[in-house]
């Protein structure tokens, strides 16, 4: 028996009734759409996420008295990040034609187009239909885009697994409703991929309560879910879509001759958060479990199901599945999902350690083909004084019509490539100002990433997208200067604490907390396993020099092989660091041969030099650390005698 997801005692969000009595997602939408006004109200513009846009305005553009400058973000839902060439044209002409005349890559492999306005909504989003895309699904309280790892190769069936079932559980937990053809098309069905019929058997199926009867969204219901649902679908050890940040995380798990068997489980991660609010939290997700490959519709139905009926629909920001675990503990979770699951799940099977990697360059596809990584700071695909991507990919779409594939760390991947085409489109980026080498892009920026905040996000406290490059060149110096310049440290930044850009997974994330502060979170590693924390709570734009210049010499001085600045947080903990800032001499102040208080240099030998070390990384202690114990013991033990 399916649960009614209203809570009879207690009062729910306002939202709740909106998509109730909305009609499955068409009102009061598909009416305002045909007024002549430049916005929609606050109950449409809650129905219009579930089609993939965002109302926001250009503030900018704001002038006293006057009205706010409206304008929508649309979003496409693409699973596995997959754009066909005719997709990206169509893409393409739409920013030109209706938008700002740049694309955006999102964090989470899908493309966004900025600046459309009110009048020009329907014809924008016919044409991404028409062009083989579909914007309905990429916003709103039910599953997002599915994401999986964008490498094409074709000669390891787990990517192509991987691939597969990202496409096939995007299907599944699509929504049934009509209303975005019916809104959009004029009720216009156009031609598309006909989904695997045991995806469809699935969906139907109802046998532990998974599923609304005779409803337009039988897995949904009017209600949908209490919070937006993600999902992601990935092969062992490979890290490049943040599997910890999903509410549901697949691992593809193959026998030795390749072939499918099933799926380790992950769920309960989640980055959104509100700043002073100690009741949300960014989490990773846990090992829940493993499945056969013929039960995992049942899976997610069940998974969703659990969400669906038991999570938090009194307050949005406790409506995360997250909350959910964090609330009952995984053991009670577990037991629900195997509820609606009807039998038991098996236990987690063993991985390999996680690596992220962003296959930036040239690579092979394993067919004699290559693929091609595009390094997108930001993910904003522009034509900006010499550097004019969104030409180069026009000319290679026009000209080798290649498809692409979308990253988490909002690049591109073009493939199908033949060997020889490679000069001709090497010599298309050249001319455009775009670097194919990943060893000449400056690691900072290469493993950076920015939500695009001010002007047009909403949410936005602070600056992001187009204030980090600056902030990057500045730690750039810093590096520098410190004698630094080898290091690689993932930085990431979000204008407000949602997290669309991870930054609670990086090295060093920031968070805007007030007009030109950011929160610091400091201690995630490089490939995105291990949660950050926060350190500071507003650290002004014009003091993140002075503020990292002392933890940078402390990393310099201390770290132990092959540790990255964010394992160094984490390792030597806060208080250390703390103490160490507050004692800090700035290298820029400093004179000549002045010895600072406290920090007097006893010189030993090489050999004693080389045992110190590796004591200290056999102890995972600091060097100071050690020699301080020794020589308390040293004269602790003078003083007894």
């Amino acid at each position: 028996m399916v649960k009614t997801p209203v809570s009879p005692t207690r009062k729910v969000s306002k939202l709740e009734g909106i998509k109730e009595s909305s009609n499955f997602l068409r009102e009061p939408l598909a009416t305002q759409l045909l007024e002549d006004s430049t916005h929609f109200t606050e109950d449409a513009v809650q129905i219009l996420k579930f089609h993939g846009s965002y109302q926001q305005d250009n503030r900018d553009n704001r002038v006293k008295g006057q009205e706010k400058d409206y304008q929508f973000m649309l979003r496409t839902r693409n699973p596995g990040g997959f754009i066909p060439a005719q997709l990206y044209s169509t893409l393409d002409s739409l920013s030109d034609e209706y938008g700002n005349h740049t694309l955006r890559v999102t964090t989470r492999q899908g493309f966004q187009i900025h600046g459309i306005v009110k009048k020009n909504l329907k014809s924008a989003i016919a044409a991404i239909v028409k062009g083989m895309g579909s914007t309905m699904g990429a916003c709103g309280d039910l599953n997002r885009n599915v994401m999986a790892p964008p490498a094409p190769y074709k000669n390891r069936p787990e990517y192509q697994y991987a691939w597969e079932y990202a496409d096939k559980i995007a299907d599944l937990l699509r929504p049934q409703t009509e209303a975005y053809y019916e809104i959009w098309l004029d009720g216009e069905k156009i031609i598309s991929a006909e989904e695997a019929p045991e995806v469809t058997a699935a969906r139907q199926k109802n046998g532990t309560g998974t599923t609304f009867k005779d409803t337009q969204e039988p897995i949904y219901g009017e209600h949908y879910m209490p919070r937006k649902f993600k999902c992601s679908v990935t092969v062992p050890g490979d890290n490049s879509i943040d599997l910890y940040t999903h509410d549901v995380s697949l691992v593809v798990m193959t026998d030795e001759a390749g072939e499918l068997q099933g799926f380790n489980i992950f769920a309960g991660g989640g980055m959104g958060r509100t700043h002073n609010k100690e009741e949300t939290f960014p989490r990773l997700a846990d090992p829940l479990g493993y499945v056969a490959k013929e039960d995992v519709y049942d899976f997610m139905k069940a998974i969703v199901a659990t969400q669906r009926d038991y999570g938090d629909r009194t307050q949005r920001r406790h409506a995360r599945m997250k909350y959910l675990i964090e609330d009952w503990g995984l053991d009670k979770f577990r037991s629900q999902v195997e509820d609606y699951f009807g039998k038991p799940l098996d236990p987690f099977k063993p991985l390999p350690e996680w690596q992220y990697q962003d296959y930036l360059g040239w690579h092979d596809q394993g067919d004699g083909k290559l693929f091609l990584g595009i390094s997108v700071e930001n993910g904003r695909v522009k034509d900006e004084g010499s550097l004019q991507l969104k030409t180069a990919l026009q000319k290679i779409t026009q000209q080798y019509s290649l498809p692409m594939r979308l990253t988490a760390n909002h690049n591109i991947i073009l493939y199908e490539i033949e060997p020889n085409h490679k000069a001709a489109i090497n010599s298309i980026l050249t001319g455009c100002g775009i670097v194919s080498d990943p060893q000449k892009i400056d690691p900072l920026t290469r493993y950076s990433m920015a939500c695009p905040a001010l002007p047009t996000c909403g949410l936005a406290i602070a600056e992001s997208e187009r204030a980090l490059p600056g902030i990057i060149e500045r730690i750039r110096g810093l590096l520098n200067q410190l004698g630094l310049e080898s290091e690689e440290i993932v930085i990431r930044m979000t204008g407000c604490p949602n997290g669309c850009a991870r930054p609670y997974m990086a090295e060093l994330g920031f968070v805007g907390s007030a007009p030109g502060m950011y929160q610091i979170w400091l201690g995630g590693d490089p490939n995105q396993t291990q949660l950050a924390q926060p350190y500071v709570e507003k650290l002004p734009d014009r003091e993140i020099e002075s503020f990292l210049e002392p933890l940078l010499m402390y990393f310099k001085q201390e770290k132990i092989e092959s540790e990255s600045f964010g394992q160094f947080c984490g390792r030597v903990g806060f208080d250390a660091l703390r103490v160490f800032a507050d004692s800090y001499t700035p290298e820029t102040k400093k004179k000549p041969r002045r010895i600072r208080k406290n920090q007097h240099r006893v010189s030993i030998p090489d050999e004693m030099f080389t045992r110190l070390k590796e004591a200290s990384t056999e102890a995972n202690q600091p060097m100071n650390q050690i020699v301080q114990e020794a020589l308390e013991a040293y004269f602790g033990q003078k003083q007894s005698d």
